[in-house]
């Protein structure tokens, strides 16, 4: 390439040199004085064109390109000098004016400028303390709604009131759209339904495993006479059954017995609501946790107290000496007793302590076991703050407690257990 373009060259300046040589030689070209300049200058513009183009075909030639794809390279190389040039040129008076500026302000800087500039662009970008504050106002709004909106499921079921035997039938038909609330993404529900504001007896669904559309269809008896059934308020507590830790309660439906007519079949669905206050209307007395283990072959029942928490306040400054007692029973004589240790001044005691009765295998379809959470008293006489009653004629989370230890023999079953009121037997130690 290089060479071609030597080689043109070279030609170009011959063919310059020939011509000046002949025009010099030319006693016309000399001898004409009284020529005019105009005629004169475009006939060298027009001679220098045409030895450009002259250059540039024998250029082309020389190089093998044709001449249309010559003349876009050499077009493109200039527009790229330009732009070259152009920036080169752009930064130096960018320089220039910097230079300038820090000249004239030295270090200070006109501050008024620069706050006013700020607080209009303030101005632009954010909002008034008034927006923003209605804002959060509807923000609120908005999640308060939200919770209120959150549902916890609702509950089927029926009443049907007998005047001739005064008994209350409740049939637990079924839950649809419960929340989940194990891992999972299910929960194991099941329903507690009692009277209010008694509570003396109460009954219990079978654990639905797994699921959050329960079909319980269970029908449990209240024998209650009309005139005290019209002061009295039935209650579906739905809980979340948990083998390890607390039960939790989705929610609950209460129905006051005078709102209603018992004198028609009463079936319907209710909206589930969330319980009042912390762990609502159950969980006043507090929980306990032990395990149970039978070995069949040496007839010993061992029983491990190992916590309760959220007991209730019995004493004045708010806190309990609780222990906890466990009685051995058959046909409603105490067989054994034994207690645990006094844990001072708490709610939350902890124990880890194990017991041992001796109970033969044919007789352990007979026993119940009592385990009765006590405050002690120094002065007067120690009051029970709650109990729960283990045995094949039990009911509820006791019963299922009762049967997974029989199922589970050596091996310790361990479980979580919502203390219930004593009775007045139990009220003296």
């Amino acid at each position: 390439m290089r060479v071609r373009l030597r080689r043109a060259a070279e030609e170009v300046i011959a063919t310059e040199a020939s011509e000046s040589s002949t025009a010099s030689s030319n006693g016309d070209a000399s001898a004409a004085p009284d020529a005019e300049p105009n005629t004169t200058t475009e006939s060298q513009a027009s001679v220098v064109a045409g030895k450009l183009d002259e250059a540039t075909r024998s250029m082309a030639k020389s190089m093998g390109i044709p001449f249309p794809a010559l003349i876009a390279i050499l077009v493109g190389v200039g527009i790229l000098i330009l732009a070259i040039c152009f920036c080169c040129i752009r930064r130096c008076f960018r320089k220039r004016r910097s230079k300038d500026a820090k000249g004239k302000g030295g270090k200070g800087v006109d501050m008024k400028s620069v706050q006013l500039l700020g607080s209009a662009y303030k101005e632009k970008v954010q909002p008034d303390m008034e927006e923003l504050t209605e804002n959060a106002e509807d923000i609120a709004e908005e999640g308060e709604s939200k919770q209120s909106e959150q549902k916890l499921g609702r509950l089927q079921f029926k009443l049907e009131y007998d005047f001739n035997s005064n008994n209350l039938t409740v049939t637990v038909i079924q839950c649809e759209e419960l929340p989940a609330l194990d891992m999972g993404g299910t929960s194991d529900p099941y329903v507690k339904v009692y009277l209010l504001p008694d509570k003396k007896k109460k009954f219990e669904t079978k654990v639905h495993r797994k699921t959050l559309n329960p079909v319980f269809n269970e029908i449990f008896t209240f024998k209650v006479p009309y005139a005290d059934a019209m002061g009295k308020t039935l209650v579906f507590a739905i809980y979340d059954f948990d083998r390890f830790s607390k039960h939790d309660q989705i929610g609950e439906v209460k129905l006051p017995l005078c709102t209603i007519d018992l004198a028609q079949t009463i079936e319907e669905w209710r909206e589930l609501v969330s319980v009042e206050g912390d762990g609502g209307q159950e969980n006043k007395l507090g929980d306990i946790c032990f395990s149970l283990r039978y070995v069949p072959t040496a007839g010993k029942l061992t029983v491990v107290i190992l916590e309760a928490k959220n007991l209730k306040k019995m004493d004045v400054g708010g806190l309990s000496d609780p222990y906890v007692k466990i009685a051995l029973m058959q046909n409603g004589k105490r067989l054994k007793k034994k207690k645990t240790s006094i844990k001072k001044c708490t709610l939350n005691p902890y124990y880890n302590e194990s017991f041992t009765f001796e109970v033969p295998f044919e007789q352990i379809q007979k026993v119940q076991l009592v385990v009765t959470v006590v405050d002690y008293d120094r002065i007067g006489t120690s009051e029970p703050i709650g109990k729960c009653v283990l045995g094949c004629v039990a009911s509820g989370t006791e019963l299922r407690h009762w049967s997974d230890m029989l199922a589970s023999p050596r091996r310790p079953i361990a479980q979580w257990h919502t203390l219930k009121d004593p009775e007045d037997g139990d009220k003296k130690d």
